[in-house]
């Protein structure tokens, strides 16, 4: 009987690699919509993408539509589905930053696993490079839109409708994994559209628009202009790494070159500063330099202490490097200029040095796309059975870790009076030395090999965790393990491969932790994962 039924369901795939064709979606599109191709792709054949080439995959029908969302809008989207080893799950990746580009380097890793898999370039074109560019948003308030959530979640309905119509099949699960604008995108769809998915793994999320791309912003004035007194240097902030280091890493019991909880740190930038005897003041700092760190470091706090965004995690240094200190000593265009120019205030000639509160109040009351996932109540999604889990990197330098923290705790206040329990549907991670959504500081354990990640290994056709697919390591496989057998994650362990090449094996591993929970150490190597429990 098992063999009849094994039969059935691959005769059943067969018949539908047969139908990948224009001809057959076209009947199941709405007006606003068109196939652009519909094709075939082999196990031999190579997929062309705009970042990378992909081959090697499993037999897939690769299908591309274009969708008119406004008289003056549209997005498109790219739905794979596997022709002979469909698991009957469906498998949405979110973006990056302002870019324009549908995620084909998750969709690769993704139907590795078996699942159909769909992801939208949010109503525009731009490359990875422009991530920071929201040029494409000026004076398109639809577009801002398609980018805020109508291109996911018109993406998501409409490639769940081509999908069951390609395996004559329902869907029997629905996930999606993002991080970063891919982390806000999934928290949004949690939010607004709780029936889209049963399962939600969201990373390093950029949920906060109105608040954190104006703190992209404030963070690139408070380190201009270049030939202030206060300016940080690249050789500066490589001096306050080697010091943050030096006062944290044993905070949390054993020095290991891994800050396992910046905020823990009670950090003194004032041991930088130049004293009397200082002869080479490339190492050391003034005291304008030392305000320039507590601005940077501080929440950001506004009149009549008006909280606006958390500040940064110590540890982070090799990021922040980034976001503060650019060659173009321009305060009319600094980084970060692109949300209050382009989305809030839409005039292409506003200078930067003008953010103030009032930009925030602005950004808040117009809230454009709709872009903002600050919906704390969460109970529909809670209710139709949905499983979050939600995770960032503590050495997170492009948006706060505590961002992240803030989010659950909003979640936490908003829902425990209710009677909800958080942790029946809502775990959170925090993993320390792991970088935006990807990569470590001093090799620290990061990769689980969640959205953006497997292109971030050296290797052909990385997916899930290699050597460690399981739910204890792949936290892809840990949300099905909770979504669909009830198994809730107490862990998740984070892996560093060996330059980050997994063929080259296993560098170290580490025990994540649900928040509030943490990983202690308890002896032993500190690159094991038997050195921690969660307490």
């Amino acid at each position: 009987m098992r063999a009849s039924v094994l039969l059935a369901c691959l005769a059943s795939l067969a018949a539908s690699a047969t139908k990948c064709d224009p001809k057959f979606f076209t009947p199941y599109l709405d007006s606003n919509a068109s196939i652009v191709y519909a094709r075939t792709f082999s196990s031999n054949e190579t997929f062309v993408g705009p970042l990378a080439n992909y081959t090697g995959l499993p037999d897939y029908c690769a299908v591309y539509v274009n969708v008119s969302s406004s008289t003056d809008s549209s997005y498109e989207f790219s739905v794979w589905l596997p022709t002979s080893t469909w698991n009957k799950r469906y498998m949405a990746y979110g973006n990056g930053g302002f870019t324009g580009q549908i995620a084909f380097g998750d969709m690769a890793p993704g139907i590795n696993y078996g699942f159909a898999v769909v992801s939208t370039n949010t109503g525009h074109n731009s490359s990875v490079t422009e991530a920071g560019d929201a040029g494409w948003a000026l004076h398109k308030p639809e577009t801002r839109t398609d980018w805020g959530w109508r291109a996911l979640h018109g993406s998501v309905a409409l490639g769940k409708t081509l999908t069951k119509a390609f395996y004559s099949h329902d869907i029997e699960y629905s996930y999606y994994a993002g991080c970063s604008t891919g982390g806000r995108q999934g928290l949004k769809s949690v939010q607004m559209f709780p029936d889209d998915f049963d399962g939600v793994l969201a990373g390093a999320c950029a949920w906060w628009t109105s608040h954190q791309q104006n703190w992209d912003l404030k963070v690139a004035l408070d380190n201009l202009p270049n030939d202030a007194p206060g300016h940080i240097t690249a050789d500066l902030m490589n001096v306050l790494a080697d010091e943050v280091m030096r006062q944290c890493d044993g905070v949390d019991g054993v020095v290991d070159n891994i800050i396992m909880d910046g905020y823990a740190c009670q950090f003194r930038p004032e041991a930088l500063l130049c004293n009397s005897t200082s002869t080479n003041t490339s190492t050391c700092f003034n005291a304008a330099q030392v305000d320039t760190i507590n601005h940077v470091y501080g929440d950001w706090i506004e009149t009549n202490q008006t909280f606006v965004f958390p500040s940064f995690a110590w540890g982070a240094e090799a990021q922040v490097s980034e976001m503060i200190i650019t060659t173009d000593d321009d305060v009319d265009a600094p980084s970060g200029i692109a949300y209050p120019r382009d989305f809030v205030y839409n005039d292409a000639t506003w200078p930067g040095d003008h953010l103030d509160l009032a930009t925030i109040e602005l950004s808040d009351r117009l809230n454009p796309g709709n872009a903002t996932a600050d919906d704390y109540d969460l109970r529909p999604f809670q209710t139709r059975g949905g499983k979050l889990i939600h995770y960032h990197g503590f050495a997170d330098g492009e948006i706060p870790t505590g961002s992240s923290i803030y989010y659950y705790q909003q979640v936490q206040k908003t829902m425990v009076p209710l009677g909800y329990d958080l942790d029946e549907f809502y775990r959170f991670f925090l993993i320390p030395g792991m970088e935006h959504c990807m990569d470590s500081t001093h090799d620290a354990p990061w990769y689980i090999g969640s959205a953006n990640q497997p292109s971030a290994l050296t290797g052909d056709n990385v997916w899930g965790v290699p050597g460690y697919r399981d739910r204890k390591h792949d936290a892809v496989l840990a949300l099905m393990a909770w979504v669909e057998k009830g198994i809730a994650p107490t862990e998740l362990i984070a892996t560093q491969y060996v330059d980050n090449t997994p063929a080259l094996g296993v560098q170290a591993q580490r025990r994540t932790c649900p928040y509030p929970q943490h990983a202690a150490y308890v002896g032993g190597n500190w690159n094991e994962t038997q050195s921690f429990n969660c307490v």
